[in-house]
C-alpha cells in the first residue's frame, strides 16, 4: 500500500513547521553553535530561533499528548468486545487468596 502524503490543512498553513521540521532545524541549530566560531549576534540570533523552534515543538507535543489521552478514554468508555462477556473478570485479575486471612494480622493489606 502507498504511504499517505502528509499534507498540511489549509487552516495549519500559518501553523509553523511540522515537528520534524522543526526538530531537524533545532538540531542543526545546536550543532552549528556548538562546533562553529560564531560571533556574538549570531550565537544570540541562533539561540532565539532555536528557543522559538523549541516552543513550537513543545505545542505539538502538548496538543499530541492531548489527543492521545482523548482517544485512550473515549476507548475506555467503550462497551466490552463480544469476544469477553461483560459479565466474566479481565483475565488479568488474580485469583482471591484461598489462605486462612484471619492469621495475617500482622500483615500490612494494600487491597
Amino acid at each position: 500500500m502507498p504511504r499517505r502524503k502528509h499534507t498540511t490543512p489549509p487552516d495549519a498553513a500559518d501553523a509553523g513547521p511540522s515537528f520534524e521540521d522543526a526538530l531537524a532545524g533545532l538540531e542543526e541549530i545546536v550543532e552549528t553553535m556548538e562546533h562553529g566560531q560564531l560571533p556574538l549576534e549570531d550565537l544570540v540570533a541562533n539561540y532565539e530561533q532555536g528557543s522559538s523552534l523549541l516552543k513550537h515543538c513543545e505545542g505539538i507535543l502538548t496538543a499530541a499528548r492531548g489527543r492521545i489521552e482523548l482517544i485512550t478514554l473515549r476507548n475506555q468508555n467503550q462497551p466490552p468486545s463480544p469476544a469477553t462477556p461483560a459479565g466474566d473478570p479481565p483475565a488479568t485479575l488474580a485469583a482471591e487468596p484461598t489462605e486462612d486471612v484471619a492469621n495475617d494480622d500482622d500483615d500490612i493489606r494494600l487491597f
